[in-house]
C-alpha cells in the first residue's frame, strides 16, 4: 500500500504512526537531531522558556507525544512537576532509561504509555500542556485539542511544536520535495526502507498549517493564540490559554 493511501483515514494513519514510531524508537533522537540540522534542543528550550512563566515552580505539567522525554525533562529541570506521555511503548522506555541515567535532583518526570486522543486524566489539573511533534501526527486533531483544553486548568497554557505548512506554493513544494528526498536516504540508510521518514513531508501535505492549527486552537475554546515562527518558518510553536470562563 503507498504511504499516502496507509494515512489517508483516521483509523489508517492511527495504524501507521503506532507501528512508525515504534519501528523509529532507538534512532529517534538521532533523527530529530539530523533533520533539525542540530537545532531540536533550541527550539525546546524555547518552548519550555515560554511555559506560562507567571506560574510558579512546582506547577504541574503534561508532555504529550513525549517521545524520550526531551521536553519533560526541561520542564522538570525548571521546577515543573511532569508527566509525560506517549502511545510508543518503546519511547516510554527510552524516556525512563534517561531519567534513570542522570539520577536528576530536581523531580524526576513520570512517563506513561497513553493515546493524546483519550488522556487518562480528570479535566482541569494541568497548569500546562505541551507537544513537541505531536499534533501533526494524531489521526483526529480537533480531538487532540480538546483532550488538551479539557485536562488543563482554566487560565492554564497549551504550547506545541512543530512542522509547519507553508503558505507560499513554490516554497511549500520545494521544502516537502526535500523532506522527501532526505527522508528517503536517511530512511534506506538507517532502516533499509526509503518510506520511513518519508512519512514527514506526507503527513505536513494533510496538515492544516500555523494558521489552521490557531484557528482550531480558537474554535476549541482557546484564547490569546500566537504562533511563533522556527526556521524561518518551516517549523512553528503554537502557544494559547485556555478560556478562564471554560
Amino acid at each position: 500500500m503507498r504511504l499516502a493511501d496507509a494515512i489517508a483515514t483516521p483509523d489508517g494513519k492511527r495504524r501507521y504512526v503506532r507501528q512508525l514510531f515504534s519501528t523509529i524508537a532507538d534512532r529517534y533522537d538521532l533523527i530529530t537531531v539530523m533533520l533539525s540540522y542540530g537545532q531540536d534542543q533550541r527550539w525546546k528550550r524555547r518552548l519550555v522558556d515560554l511555559a506560562a512563566p507567571q506560574v510558579k515552580p512546582g506547577g504541574l505539567a503534561l508532555d504529550l507525544a513525549t517521545g524520550t522525554g526531551d521536553i519533560a525533562f526541561r520542564l522538570a529541570s525548571n521546577g515543573w512537576n511532569v508527566v509525560g506521555l506517549d502511545v510508543t511503548r518503546r519511547m516510554i522506555e527510552l524516556a525512563r532509561s534517561k531519567a534513570a541515567a542522570r539520577r536528576l535532583d530536581r523531580a524526576v518526570p513520570g512517563f506513561l504509555v497513553g493515546d493524546m486522543l483519550a488522556l487518562p486524566f480528570p479535566a482541569r489539573v494541568f497548569d500546562v500542556v505541551t507537544a513537541g511533534y505531536g499534533l501533526r501526527n494524531v489521526p483526529d486533531l480537533r480531538a487532540a485539542i480538546d483532550e488538551m483544553h479539557r485536562v488543563l486548568k482554566n487560565g492554564g497554557q497549551v504550547l506545541s511544536l512543530d512542522f509547519n505548512r507553508p503558505t507560499n506554493a513554490t516554497v511549500r513544494s520545494i521544502y516537502l520535495a526535500y523532506l522527501k528526498v532526505t527522508g528517503g536516504l536517511l530512511g534506506w540508510m538507517l532502516h533499509g526502507d526509503a518510506d520511513t521518514y518519508r512519512y514527514i513531508p506526507a503527513s505536513i501535505r494533510n496538515y492544516p498549517g500555523a494558521e489552521g492549527v490557531a484557528r482550531l486552537l480558537e474554535a476549541r475554546g482557546f484564547v490569546g493564540v500566537r504562533h511563533l515562527a522556527v526556521l524561518g518558518g518551516l517549523m512553528t510553536i503554537h502557544v494559547a490559554v485556555k478560556n478562564g470562563g471554560a
